[in-house]
């Protein structure tokens, strides 16, 4: 038996012409939702979507909603071709997706908290320069403790911010002590040390700053208990209440994503297929290594569409796939 999970990706998965692709597929979808973000946010939301150049792309303000209405485009002409999730999940920002898709969020008061969220961010981004980076081959207490090294030897701060897969340990934090804390990782006998663009010290101390800004957005917005299950990966449990959504998305500022516990319950529970819903590969890629005994398919391209479409729902015309 089939069991399908969706899950949503984050920031860093932008790319340039991220929305074009799904404008062919259902223009008419594509630009019902476009239009009206773009109104609703009062920016060309649209063209940035289509056509935004990388840096524009990689100023958190526009890059949180750009994945968020990519990603949203996608679900809905998934959800044309008859093809739901029996559950669902977001990594980060990807978890405004994944509320909007389980019911817990229309999707317009999502695309607002999603702007905020990234304001924000840059906000405190512009006040204190930050960085992230990816750390493969290292332990998670490895990574934990080179942090608290490099943040003893810089006095700045940086932190674990994610256990994106189980050899693959995501940091964050100002930029001198995240600097240093890549060249004591390749020092360790790290595999691999990369840094990641995402505009902001996200999943860290540095934006308690802002908690009580966007915990008064949240508290404002109204929030439904989930109509299907959905994964927080803030917790890696379920969300099953409208209250637990909120708690989830306030702490998620300052608090480390668990996506491997998020993707290992899933699998626990009988996922047999995990969609990665919205543009780029990068939780394609991470389902392989967590749960490989399970399938892990995209949609940020035509033929990656194709592809889903054709293992989801053979009895639909499938996408060209070109």
């Amino acid at each position: 038996m089939t069991r399908t999970a969706f899950v949503f990706p984050s920031q860093g998965s932008q790319r340039v012409g991220m929305g074009r692709d799904l404008c062919a597929l259902r223009p008419e979808i594509a630009e019902r939702y476009f239009r009206t973000a773009d109104d609703l946010l009062g920016i060309p939301l649209s063209r940035l979507c289509l056509y935004g150049s990388a840096s524009e792309l990689a100023d958190p303000a526009i890059a949180q909603p750009a994945v968020f209405l990519t990603s949203l485009v996608a679900y809905e002409i998934l959800r044309d071709h008859g093809i739901g999730p029996d559950a669902v999940a977001g990594q980060s920002l990807g978890e405004y997706t994944a509320l909007t898709a389980a019911g817990v969020l229309h999707w317009t008061d999502a695309l607002e908290l999603v702007r905020l969220r990234g304001e924000l961010v840059a906000t405190t981004n512009d006040r204190v320069p930050s960085a992230t980076a990816a750390v493969l081959g290292l332990s998670r207490a490895e990574v934990r403790w080179l942090c608290g090294e490099a943040a003893r030897s810089t006095g700045r701060v940086v932190e674990v911010t994610g256990d994106n897969d189980p050899g693959q340990t995501a940091v964050s934090g100002e930029s001198a002590a995240v600097d240093r804390l890549m060249s004591l990782a390749r020092a360790a006998g790290a595999l691999r040390v990369r840094k990641i663009e995402t505009g902001g010290p996200f999943h860290t101390s540095l934006l308690r700053d802002i908690e009580a800004e966007f915990t008064e957005a949240l508290i404002g917005t109204h929030f439904a208990n989930p109509v299907i299950p959905m994964v927080s990966s803030v917790t890696g449990t379920e969300v099953t209440t409208a209250t637990e959504a909120v708690v989830a998305l306030r702490a998620q500022l300052t608090s480390q994503v668990r996506w491997t516990e998020t993707v290992r319950l899933l699998a626990g529970r009988g996922t047999t297929h995990f969609v990665e819903v919205g543009p780029g590969l990068v939780l394609t890629g991470l389902g392989r290594r967590i749960a490989p005994r399970t399938r892990s398919l995209a949609t940020g391209t035509t033929r990656q569409f194709g592809l889903t479409v054709a293992a989801l729902a053979p009895q639909h015309d499938a996408v060209v796939a070109a």
